[in-house]
């Protein structure tokens, strides 16, 4: 996979800790990555952006921004608001593959789910992911409502012939309740795609060096990682 894009099934639900996380296992692998945002919205120029957050957390990574957008919306609405280009999908394509000729790993980090616009044409994180034939590993929520969104991000993307790799929970909670717990059996069939990972909790306060060293623990051998999606529903009962 020397693109994969890492979308949602919403917004604030572990994208970028994922993200850090897959680029901390794939360096600790060996392996030379790079962290592209397409769209960054809500930040001011002067503040870091998911892509910065990225690199903080899982260390020696190239990161790449195509544009940013100082309110917290959706890119189209966002850079319409800003008076500025929007980011086009053969754009994100584009970049993806400068990246790639010199990395092995290029991780494209959407914003807010799939079919979220980057411009007024209707242009999505999806139009890139065919343009490029690249896979799109898919963060979940943990809790109640899951399953449904899913489903729904997995429908879409074998409607656009998109290939999933995978489901990773963004925030495994550090008290599951019965939702939780349930769910993790579920993701799978409700997915079509495994599950390859769980990211706990406030892993991003964790010190870098302590993010790194357990990262490769959170994801399973098909992201470079030690984790076993059968011991960890197995421990969910």
């Amino acid at each position: 996979m020397p693109v994969l894009m890492i979308s949602g099934t919403g917004t604030e639900i572990g994208k970028t800790v994922t993200t850090a996380a897959v680029a901390a296992t794939a360096l600790a692998a060996g392996r030379s990555v790079a962290v592209l945002k397409p769209a960054q919205t809500g930040v001011r120029a002067d503040e870091p952006g998911d892509a910065a957050e990225a690199a903080r957390l899982a260390g020696a990574v190239t990161r790449a921004e195509l544009a940013r957008y100082p309110d917290a919306l959706g890119p189209a609405t966002a850079a319409r608001r800003a008076g500025r280009a929007p980011v086009r999908p053969y754009e994100v394509a584009e970049a993806a593959e400068k990246l790639a000729a010199g990395h092995d790993l290029v991780l494209v980090e959407g914003a807010g789910g799939l079919l979220v616009r980057f411009d007024e044409e209707g242009g999505t994180l999806a139009d890139a992911a065919r343009l490029l034939g690249a896979p799109v590993l898919v963060v979940v929520q943990a809790g109640l409502g899951t399953l449904n969104t899913t489903t729904l991000t997995a429908e879409a993307l074998r409607a656009r012939g998109l290939d999933c790799p995978g489901v990773v929970i963004g925030s495994w909670p550090t008290a599951p309740d019965l939702a939780d717990r349930c769910n993790v059996a579920e993701l799978p069939g409700t997915a079509g795609a495994p599950l390859l990972g769980a990211i706990p909790q406030g892993a991003a306060a964790l010190p870098p060096a302590d993010f790194r060293a357990a990262a490769p623990g959170w994801l399973a051998p098909r992201l470079d990682g030690t984790w076993s999606a059968e011991r960890f529903t197995a421990a969910q009962g």
